[in-house]
């Protein structure tokens, strides 16, 4: 693919983004009232400060739950190949496991895996 077709489909992109804008701006009513400039969460008013801290437990948890989605990713396409493969991409992907074995297990033992 040369720079040429890249340009293409970049004008090409920009264009077709910018126009939607546009036509938007053109199409769309411009009722503006104090009503509709006001920010709202399901139609209810917020009770003191919308700033919360959360629990870093709750990061944790999600960066733990990604760790091993990502680990799921891995390991569907080997296993579709895993005839192909042989030995030896057995031997690695076992090597793989255990290393998120010992994460796991690790994060278990630092009570990661709490939720309070």
């Amino acid at each position: 693919m040369g720079i040429e077709a890249i340009l293409l489909f970049l004008i090409a992109g920009l264009a077709l983004v910018g126009g939607g804008i546009l036509m938007s701006m053109a199409v769309a009513p411009k009722l503006k009232t104090k009503v509709k400039a006001e920010p709202f969460e399901c139609g209810i008013e917020t009770f003191g400060s919308s700033f919360l801290q959360f629990r870093v437990g709750y990061y944790l948890f999600a960066i733990i739950f990604l760790i091993f989605d990502v680990e799921t990713v891995f390991l569907f396409p080997w296993a579709v190949v895993m005839k192909d493969l042989g030995m030896v991409a057995f031997v690695e992907v076992l090597i793989f496991l255990i290393i998120l074995g010992l994460g796991l297990l690790y994060a278990w033992k630092k009570d990661a895996l709490k939720w309070e």
